[in-house]
């Protein structure tokens, strides 16, 4: 996934209100972005780090600055919960990820369930429907190590619930948990975060949720899929 343009480079000031953040920019000034974020960011909003944003010169929008990545210790890391949809769907289409491959539709924000929608579906006339779920992780407390979720969440305990019951429709159900960085080899949920998460978890794997875990290749001009991450039960 490239960026519509490249990046522009700052630093990091502080987070407020959960979706707006506060940066210096090169020649000095401090601007307001957009922080398009639920989560904690545990490791990542620190002051001082430098962050890298995007700018949209659109009447519309309330705040023109998106910030998108940091870059900590050399590592470049997404911080845009919007950008992996994206960037998943881009790699399908050019068949980048073998798990996915075959299909021949790709729908996104399909509804399903009670009252979800998935973020796509994949259908074709010889195989079962495959209904694909993508959460974006970041959250590494130990050296090699990415973790999920970095706080609590009811909704990705509901996907869970959701997938499960397309496994036993006799459907096919996978979770792909996208790792916005690339120095980690492995990958597990974080169960002293959300434990009802982790029982949630454990119990769709074994119902049949497939997990796919990939890591990302970051610059401040694109985003691509990077190689498989080890799932740790």
């Amino acid at each position: 996934m490239k960026f519509s343009r490249p990046l522009v480079k700052a630093k990091f000031l502080k987070r407020y209100k959960r979706f707006f953040s506060e940066h210096i920019l090169a020649d000095g000034s401090t601007i307001i972005a957009h922080c398009p974020n639920p989560g904690a960011m545990t490791g990542i909003a620190e002051k001082g780090i430098t962050s890298w944003l995007s700018k949209r010169d659109d009447p519309k929008r309330k705040l023109k600055w998106t910030w998108e990545l940091v870059n900590k210790n050399n590592n470049f890391i997404g911080i845009n919960t919007h950008n992996p949809n994206n960037i998943i769907h881009e790699a399908i289409n050019s068949n980048q990820i073998v798990e996915l491959s075959g299909y021949e539709t790709i729908r996104r924000e399909v509804k399903y369930g009670e009252n979800s929608r998935i973020d796509i579906l994949l259908q074709s006339n010889n195989k079962n429907d495959c209904y694909l779920e993508i959460k974006n992780v970041h959250l590494s407390r130990y050296k090699n190590m990415v973790e999920f979720p970095d706080s609590v969440t009811e909704r990705g305990k509901k996907h869970l619930l959701e997938l499960s019951k397309v496994v036993k429709s006799g459907k096919r159900a996978v979770l792909l948990f996208l790792i916005q960085r690339n120095d980690c080899t492995t990958f597990k949920i974080a169960n002293d975060i959300d434990p009802k998460y982790f029982e949630a978890f454990k119990k769709a794997f074994y119902i049949g949720v497939e997990v796919i875990c990939i890591s990302s290749i970051i610059s401040p001009k694109e985003i691509n899929i990077g190689k498989k991450v080890k799932l740790i039960l």
